[in-house]
């Protein structure tokens, strides 16, 4: 499994800042004022081999009483349980306040793995400015910027470093390929997916009930269909005990997360009683950058009418164009409706996404494609291509040589993906074609 690192802190201390930092990426909001970041925000980022989750965190007011604070806190507390280590985040220039005092109680009651981060030290001598800090009784302080990236790759590896087991699990041997596919089923609470997969053991193996959360935790179920041995694992999340959580969302977005990044296939389920919500763009997305083969299922397809039939079908084609290459099936898992589709569907998605694919006909069908429309000039430059070989399976993945290559329109690339889709059947999984620019030995 990824490390999970959740950032804490008070608003406005450079939480959001760091986060682009850590997952290489400007998916965070970031300005100069307080309470700019509200609910949780989830990115992948890794270090040399070791790739992790980084969740991003409103300002935290662990007293907070009412209005969007409360709700806030609520969301940094959900964070903090779903999280391996907390790197806490305080204002270098501000110095303490009573607020970090707060945080830091409580984080020192949850006795988590913690990292203590002083931000916004850059040009600081370190020393004088950072011994305050030493009050909030959380050990050493780290000094960073954020801004600059001064002291980030310390501060990680700290982080990664202070997780128990992760050492050991680094150095265990990679699994075999066993012949058993790993199936994730996804989605949003309450959309039925602990119903589907008793629906398919035939039995009450899942607990399945109205309500959103009622899956406390990543269920997996061993399961043969045809001869063909499968994992079923059901991503509903888990539910950690203690009274803190009886008030917050029971949907662990990282358990999610985590077994979509260890599946080969993944099923995800929508409600089309609810079509397709902000959070069901964000699993598929998920999916899509994990580079996982990927089926879809609207669920309780029976409990709606022809008008919201028509429209759901019209909320996937704008909300999730990006997963135009899955299959579709219309299911009803109570009803027990169309799910044997679905089987076929999942073992074609996981045989595309270990397709083989030899450098000769690659290297033909790149030709044909260059032939029959080459691309566009670009300036000075027109982009050359010269052979093509597979770099990698689970998602396929395409390398392509030749001169000048950066210039190739991102339109092209997409001509490429349907030539090589349709000439080696690819559904159901992503695709990716990589360029590699030849160096010119007398450019100097």
């Amino acid at each position: 499994m990824k490390p999970v690192i959740a950032l804490v802190g008070r608003p406005n201390v450079g939480k959001s800042t760091l986060f682009n930092r850590l997952t290489s990426s400007r998916d965070a909001i970031v300005a100069d004022f307080a309470g700019l970041t509200r609910d949780r925000h989830y990115g992948n980022g890794k270090s040399g081999k070791q790739e992790y989750i980084v969740i991003d965190t409103g300002g935290f007011e662990p007293t907070a009483e009412s209005g969007i604070y409360k709700e806030m806190a609520k969301q940094t507390r959900q964070a903090v349980a779903e999280s391996d280590v907390v790197i806490f985040v305080v204002d270098a220039r501000a110095g303490v306040n009573a607020q970090d005092h707060e945080i830091a109680k409580y984080l020192r009651r949850l006795g988590k793995p913690t990292v203590l981060v002083a931000n916004k030290a850059e040009g600081m001598t370190q020393g004088l400015q950072l011994v305050e800090f030493f009050e909030l009784g959380l050990g050493e302080v780290v000094p960073v910027s954020g801004a600059h990236g001064q002291g980030v790759r310390s501060m990680l590896d700290l982080a990664l470093e202070s997780i128990p087991g992760l050492a050991e699990e680094d150095e265990e041997a990679v699994e075999a390929d066993t012949g058993v596919i790993r199936l994730a089923v996804a989605g949003r609470p309450n959309v039925g997916k602990s119903t589907l997969i008793n629906a398919w053991l035939g039995e009450e193996r899942l607990v399945a009930f109205d309500l959103p959360g009622t899956t406390r935790d990543t269920i997996s179920v061993p399961f043969e269909r045809g001869g063909q041995k499968y994992e079923l694992i059901d991503t509903a999340g888990i539910r950690r005990k203690g009274r803190v959580f009886e008030a917050i969302e029971k949907f662990s977005v990282v358990k999610t997360l985590q077994a979509i990044e260890n599946a080969h296939v993944v099923l995800l389920v929508l409600d089309a009683t609810q079509g397709v919500t902000d959070q069901d763009a964000h699993i598929a997305g998920y999916i899509l950058e994990s580079g996982r083969a990927v089926v879809l299922a609207i669920n309780k397809w029976d409990a709606v009418d022809a008008y919201q039939r028509e429209q759901i079908e019209r909320q996937i084609e704008t909300r999730l164009a990006f997963l135009k290459f899955a299959s579709l099936h219309l299911i009803s898992a109570q009803k027990r409706q169309g799910l044997g589709p679905v089987w076929k569907s999942i073992a074609q998605a996981h045989a595309s996404a270990m397709r083989k694919m030899s450098t000769p006909v690659l290297t033909r069908l790149l030709m044909e494609a260059v032939a029959f429309q080459a691309p566009t000039r670009s300036g000075m430059f027109r982009p050359k291509m010269r052979y093509a070989h597979q770099g990698g399976m689970n998602p396929p993945v395409i390398v392509i040589h030749g001169n000048s290559l950066e210039h190739v329109p991102d339109a092209y690339t997409r001509f490429l993906e349907g030539r090589f889709r349709k000439a080696f059947d690819l559904v159901g999984t992503p695709l990716r074609i990589e360029y590699k620019t030849s160096e010119n030995p007398f450019k100097e």
